[in-house]
């Protein structure tokens, strides 16, 4: 009797945990059968459910600064589809562009018509800098990246005290002045831009080897080969942006704060004292006037400076 009770509490072992091994197997096998479907589902989706990326039609009457594009010409093409292709699909700094543009075209624009040089010069300023105060590892400085000499050479003070470069105004004037100049040489505003990328000496180089005197006929090193056409797509998304799939609405832009001018005509010991006498701080004072570079002015020529001081109210500021 004892032998039987124990093989049938082995069989009722046995049976447990035979009960058990299969319950868990089916639990795993439903588990996988979820994860499964879960997979297959998620490959059912698609980027191109939410995102389109297509071909860009090229304007027919593409130009720079009114001089017709060659567009019969293949291989120009190829160059002006590369810089649409590339400067609508960097949606982030194109984005950046447009918001800058709002805040600092209106400055640049009445500039450039004073001195009688085409308005699409300033999309010139965008490829450039990107509207932004940059130096290059050439040594190019400010929105229109001139050079220490060049802006010497026309007029502007540039000194580790004060450097007129970051001057928007005053180097958009030297910019329109130089431009001005080879326009006069060269009788084309499109040769006229690329030899603000490359220099006249390297365009006058290139064209007496290649004996060619089109900007489009020329065969150059690939920034300056690209330059002009950079511009002109530039311009046209700027100018266009919702036709090339940005949505940018007026108060996504940026703006100017409305400030006052003052004149000084004397050394300036401590910028950060003279900003608090307009209730700003030093920050504030030199996101205003970039061309001031050091904490103090020193000015022992007695020239007069004009100085940007913004609106009250439009900053924050400690007190």
């Amino acid at each position: 009797m004892r032998i039987l009770k124990n093989i049938l509490m082995l069989l009722g072992v046995f049976f447990v945990i035979t009960t058990l091994i299969f319950a868990v197997q089916g639990v795993n096998e439903s588990e996988n059968e979820s994860v499964q479907d879960v997979a297959e589902n998620d490959n059912d989706k698609s980027v191109s459910d939410t995102y389109r990326i297509s071909a860009i039609e090229i304007p027919e009457d593409l130009n720079f600064a009114g001089e017709l594009v060659p567009q019969d010409d293949p291989e120009i093409m190829e160059r002006i589809d590369r810089e649409f292709l590339v400067n609508t699909y960097w949606q982030s700094n194109a984005l950046l562009l447009m918001k800058r543009a709002n805040k600092y075209f209106p400055v640049i624009e009445p500039i450039l018509a004073k001195n009688g040089i085409p308005d699409d010069f300033k999309y010139l300023a965008v490829a450039e800098s990107g509207l932004t105060n940059v130096v290059s590892h050439a040594g190019a400085t400010g929105f229109w990246q001139i050079m220490k000499g060049t802006g010497r050479e026309y007029g502007l003070e540039i000194n580790a005290n004060v450097d007129e470069r970051y001057h928007l105004e005053k180097s958009t004037q030297v910019a329109c002045d130089y431009l001005n100049k080879w326009k006069e040489k060269y009788g084309s505003w499109t040769l006229t831009a690329a030899s603000y990328n490359a220099g006249p000496g390297a365009i006058n180089k290139f064209m007496g080897i290649q004996k060619v005197e089109d900007y489009y006929d020329l065969l150059l090193g690939q920034e300056t080969g690209r330059y002009v056409f950079r511009i002109m797509a530039i311009k046209e998304i700027l100018s266009s942006p919702e036709k090339y799939g940005f949505e940018i609405e007026k108060e996504d832009m940026y703006s100017a704060v409305p400030a006052f001018k003052v004149e000084v005509d004397e050394p300036i010991a401590s910028f950060a004292d003279f900003a608090q006498k307009y209730e700003i701080n030093y920050k504030i004072l030199k996101r205003h006037n970039p061309w001031l570079r050091e904490p103090h002015l020193n000015n022992a020529s007695r020239k007069t400076y004009t100085i940007e001081i913004p609106n009250k109210g439009y900053y924050k500021v400690a007190k």
